[in-house]
């Protein structure tokens, strides 16, 4: 889902034109980095919460030439899910009706079991 899609379901869902809802949409995320600035947090019963991190300075590598490099300390977002959201989220993965791939095999091996050598004969049961 992009920001437009966000915008287009706001729109639908509350009745508003586009570009008030892409207004609302901005003030929600223009407030939720200001709070984030400020070093608060911001909790969403049933969503999830958001905090910034504080990462130290560290050494790390250049990938390309291997010379060390010095990563300078710095403040990162990060969202941890509700419980409730986490719930809905597996609610509907296990209710999927079949969109997701089925992990059992009639031989009772794990899927990928035996894929090295495809021509040997099954258990027998």
């Amino acid at each position: 889902m992009t920001k437009a899609d966000l915008v287009e379901d706001v729109a639908r869902a509350a009745e508003l034109t586009k570009k008030d809802a892409e207004r609302l949409v901005e003030i929600v995320f223009e407030s939720i980095i200001e709070t984030l600035n400020k070093g608060e947090k911001i909790e969403l019963r049933g969503f999830g919460s958001f905090r910034v991190r504080e990462r130290g300075a560290r050494r790390g590598r250049n990938p390309k030439t291997g010379d060390p490099v010095n990563i300078p300390a710095k403040r990162v977002p990060y969202f941890k899910p509700g419980k409730e959201l986490k719930e809905l989220i597996n609610e509907e993965a296990a209710g999927g009706g079949g969109s997701t791939p089925s992990t059992s095999s009639q031989s009772g091996e794990a899927p990928d079991a035996g894929n090295a050598d495809d021509n040997r004969t099954p258990p027998i049961l």
